[in-house]
């Protein structure tokens, strides 16, 4: 679909004139665009079109994102040789003075500034970028630990919900809305068998030995923004902030960044978790967050990208039970491709928990 750019540009409190506007990200859920300004001096901006049929309260959203994004400027503007405009995301406010607009088509839009001489990746290669992915979340967590106010708005009830997800699960399976439920016998029997142990996280939070806290909740590695140099820069993609545990955080981002293969990989025998980068991931988080972090938390760490790995098996093949409703797809296929090759990795991480638990042992 086309969108006039220039006109919903034009209606944002941007410094700079429009020159052109390109898609780009590689994101499922929002339209991204850059827009470049004719002026050199002049800042560049992210554009998006938002999906308010995945997020259904755009407004609460964005103020959410206000809240978190001022509490990192105030915290940034207070460290010698920090650059907020570079280390957080800055919203750029409509001119009607809220942080979105929506169009003539009852469409939502936000424009944050874009973030120059940045590196972001989706395969991580060496154990110093994982280290420094691991400071970026860290710090992220540790720098809102002490946010004010009233909780966050919970931008998707049950997010990281597993019994929630299970519940869904097991209901498309008895729909079998599109008839899918005959192929895939295998992965449904790999989810089902471990579902007991998957609720350990939900369990010690409602016994009061886990709090909740405010947590990113979708950590993948190309959220991270490493500087030129490659050493942690900002983490973005801040629709899912909200009330969480730190596990998920830890969890999706070991997902992403320990994976030997994409999060889509055909050849399952490629999908392994790299130990190497868990350890330099973990040493990277610990060194930021560690200190507010209590015992059982650092205890169940290692435990964490079993669970996040898990829930993604399970929301993907759910998607392609379902018709494929949810994330959007390159062929008939791409959910169960991508449930297969996240199940591939957590029973990698299976076979090397041991060692998962000695590493964060031994860091903590």
């Amino acid at each position: 679909m086309d969108y006039n750019l220039k006109e919903i540009y034009e209606r944002f409190t941007a410094d700079g004139t429009f020159l052109s506007g390109v898609t780009c990200g590689s994101g499922h859920i929002h339209d991204t665009f850059k827009i470049e300004t004719a002026e050199k001096e002049k800042d560049d901006f992210i554009l998006q079109r938002l999906n308010n049929k995945i997020f259904k309260n755009i407004p609460e959203l964005q103020n959410n994102i206000e809240r978190v994004t001022v509490h990192l400027r105030n915290k940034l503007n207070k460290i010698p040789g920090s650059d907020s405009k570079r280390e957080c995301l800055n919203l750029v406010m409509s001119r009607d003075g809220k942080s979105w607009i929506t169009d003539k088509d009852g469409s939502y839009w936000r424009m944050f500034l874009f973030i120059p001489n940045h590196h972001s990746y989706d395969l991580v290669d060496s154990p110093e970028k994982a280290y420094q992915g691991g400071k970026a979340i860290g710090r992220f967590q540790a720098m809102l630990s002490d946010m004010p106010g009233a909780p966050l708005f919970e931008t998707i009830p049950k997010f990281h919900d597993i019994e929630s997800r299970l519940n869904v699960l097991n209901t498309k399976i008895a729909a079998n809305p599109v008839g899918r439920v005959k192929n895939v016998s295998k992965e449904i029997d790999q989810i089902l068998s471990r579902a007991e142990e998957m609720k350990t996280i939900l369990k010690l939070g409602r016994d009061g030995k886990i709090p909740l806290r405010i947590t990113h909740n979708d950590t993948k590695f190309n959220n991270i923004l490493l500087d030129q140099n490659d050493k942690a820069l900002c983490v973005i993609d801040l629709d899912t902030v909200m009330p969480g545990y730190v596990h998920y955080d830890f969890g999706d981002a070991i997902r992403t960044a320990t994976n030997t293969a994409t999060e889509d990989e055909t050849d399952l025998s490629k999908v392994k978790m790299n130990i190497n980068l868990f350890k330099a991931y973990s040493e990277g988080y610990l060194s930021e967050a560690g200190n507010t972090l209590n015992n059982v938390e650092k205890e169940y760490l290692a435990f964490a990208p079993k669970l996040i790995t898990y829930i993604m098996a399970v929301r993907f093949l759910t998607d392609f039970i379902d018709g494929d409703n949810y994330y959007k797809i390159h062929h008939e296929l791409h959910n169960l491709q991508r449930a297969k090759a996240q199940l591939k990795l957590v029973m990698s991480m299976e076979e090397q928990y041991g060692e998962m638990r000695k590493i964060i042992e031994e860091l903590a």
